[in-house]
């Protein structure tokens, strides 16, 4: 890095902080936000997507299944829906949308309270094919890539939720 870019950086990141400005995982894990995500605890979620998202969502998390000392529970249902659309001639369809929706509930364990209830989601739109497992096997990436937003989109929101909650 020049010297250069090095003072536009320390210039701009000077400029950010004295807005308010303050990234959201500035501190890693040890930051507020990563010290509380690892406290979640995620309950089962029920299908395949559910499983699928349970397991992004604990791996974002870090805390494992069930941490040590966790003070929150994440309860998710989830809404796995594919619709097709883009009818043919001959009635057959030629394209799906696959939704993935969550409902979710960070509940206080202490005090049993649901501290934050909100919802996510995501699509994704799959060419139907001629073959019936090119478009099985689109369908199953879509759930993967689907529940991989989802998570992303919880957890961000979670972050969010634990570093404002640590500014009242």
């Amino acid at each position: 890095m020049t010297r250069r870019a090095a003072l536009l950086l320390a210039i701009a990141t000077a400029g950010l902080s004295a807005c308010g400005f303050r990234p959201l995982y500035a501190d890693g894990a040890s930051g507020v936000a990563g010290s509380q995500l690892s406290l979640v605890a995620v309950g089962p979620i029920d299908d395949r997507s559910g499983w699928l998202l349970r397991n992004a969502l604990i791996d974002r998390l870090g805390g494992g299944a069930m941490p040590d000392g966790a003070r929150y529970r994440l309860d998710v249902e989830i809404d796995d829906d594919i619709t097709r659309f883009g009818i043919r001639g001959d009635a057959a369809a030629t394209r799906e949308r696959r939704t993935l929706r969550a409902r979710y509930q960070l509940v206080d364990m202490q005090t049993g309270e649901t501290v934050l209830d909100s919802t996510a989601g995501s699509d994704a739109g799959i060419d139907i094919t001629s073959s019936e497992y090119a478009t099985v096997a689109a369908e199953q990436t879509a759930a993967e890539r689907l529940s991989k937003e989802v998570a992303d989109d919880i957890v961000n929101r979670l972050g969010l939720y634990f570093t404002r909650s640590a500014d009242r």
